[in-house]
């Protein structure tokens, strides 16, 4: 039965609760560590702070409280990255009827990137069948999922505590930089060979941001991008254009946090102020941030709201509404040209050229027609930067008319209608 009338917040609807700016700076620190945690028991302690990582202190990973009660062989990984966030990892090695580690050497890698507020249980929401995780490890892929910096399972840090402003320093452009490098190159070494890449959302915009500066293409086999984001200008979900546009520029200024927590009161109480407006429909808000997702059902949801939304940065959140604002892609804008030419050395930020990802690198586009967060124009505009330089036989686009943004990862129709595309394109690429 499809999801309506939601009176809770999932976690897309908070993608475009924007700020104007905080001029701040990230510490960096050098080195990287790993953890493995065979049979899915999360790391515990080790360094572990803050509220929300003190309740889940003894609370079990994803492995052991998700992946492996299906039925599927689970392990849990830490890494850390150059600046000292310390990133949780689970890796899925074969699937429900075989092919465990015996058969492991042979099976191609494959990293999951969620979207902004989400964490690596983004895919495994649905059943087995129609898991994208799951999916991919019943046919014989060794998958491997992210879990971005401030998440339920990777919020801590060697040094700094998340109850601190400075934990929260940083944009997606931190992400691009550190955190998707750090598990990029985890995972290479654990398998010896070169990734395919699947990214939702954000997990889009990291990894096109990436190989548009030829980052981590000497790694990647292949991408797959569900519900591309780059350009966010024609996005067309009236509550996330007036926050974008004028109304969080101020309040957030006032409210001065670091941490933008959709569970927390400051960003709850933000969503009532904005509800007011008569113009805006809080009735059933993920239609109204998502657009009109066609294939969702209420256990779904019900176990999405259990486990999502998580905490980003309110840079991050600035930072996509500047690319709202700006209408170009472009690293994040301190907010003056002193503080910008300090940063970049110039008085913009640099841009993220599309046009300059490599020609040869396989990508698979998979958009909707009801998305009113990735929306058609700017999918296509992207299409057209790609389209520039890119070989006719590396570029695959996949347009679902009903699909809006949660059907990529939620739909219980998505296994036949993307996923079994999305495999295809790997397969084609061996």
């Amino acid at each position: 039965m499809a999801a309506c009338g939601m009176t809770r917040l999932p976690t897309f609807i908070f993608v475009f609760f924007l700020l104007s700016s905080l001029d701040q700076t990230a510490g960096a620190r050098s080195g990287e560590r790993r953890q493995a945690i065979h049979g899915g028991r999360s790391a515990g302690g080790g360094g572990a702070n803050g509220v929300r990582e003190s309740a889940a202190a003894g609370v079990v990973g994803i492995c052991a409280s998700v992946v492996i009660p299906s039925g599927y062989e689970c392990q849990e990984f830490t890494v850390e990255t150059q600046d000292g966030y310390i990133l949780s990892l689970q890796r899925i090695p074969g699937g429900r009827n075989g092919g465990g580690a015996a058969a492991r050497g042979r099976k191609q890698p494959v990293l999951l990137q969620h979207g902004v507020l989400m964490d690596g249980m983004t895919w495994l929401l649905n059943s087995p069948a129609q898991s994208l995780a799951y999916v991919l490890a019943d046919a014989g892929f060794d998958v491997w999922i992210a879990n971005t910096r401030g998440t339920r399972w990777s919020r801590r840090h060697v040094s700094l505590n998340p109850s601190s402003p400075a934990f929260w320093n940083w944009s997606w452009d931190e992400l691009v930089l550190h955190d998707l490098p750090t598990t990029f190159d985890f995972v290479y070494r654990q398998t010896g060979q070169k990734l395919d890449y699947v990214g939702h959302s954000m997990g889009t915009l990291v990894a096109l941001a990436s190989f548009s500066e030829r980052r981590l293409v000497d790694k990647v086999r292949s991408a797959a991008l569900l519900s591309p984001v780059s350009y966010l200008s024609h996005m067309t979900t009236p509550i996330g254009i007036l926050a974008a546009r004028t109304f969080l520029d101020k309040v957030y200024t006032w409210l001065g946090i670091a941490e933008f927590d959709p569970k927390g009161l400051p960003v709850t109480d933000l969503l009532n102020v904005l509800c007011r407006n008569p113009n805006i429909s809080c009735y059933s808000l993920m239609t109204s941030f998502t657009g009109t997702n066609c294939c969702l059902n209420e256990s779904t949801v019900e176990l999405f709201l259990q486990h999502e939304p998580q905490p980003t940065s309110t840079r991050t959140m600035v930072h996509l509404a500047q690319t709202f604002r700006d209408g170009n892609l472009a690293k994040f804008d301190y907010g003056s040209r002193m503080a910008n030419e300090r940063h970049y050395g110039q008085a913009r930020p640099p841009a993220y050229n599309m046009s300059n990802i490599p020609g040869d690198l396989p990508l698979f586009l998979s958009y909707g027609g009801q998305d009113s967060l990735s929306n058609v124009r700017d999918v296509r505009l992207l299409l057209a930067d790609l389209r520039t330089s890119h070989d006719s036989g590396k570029l695959a686009v996949q347009y679902v008319p009903n699909y809006a943004h949660a059907d990529f990862v939620m739909g219980t129709s998505a296994n036949r209608i993307v996923y079994d595309a999305l495999i295809a394109f790997l397969n084609s690429h061996k």
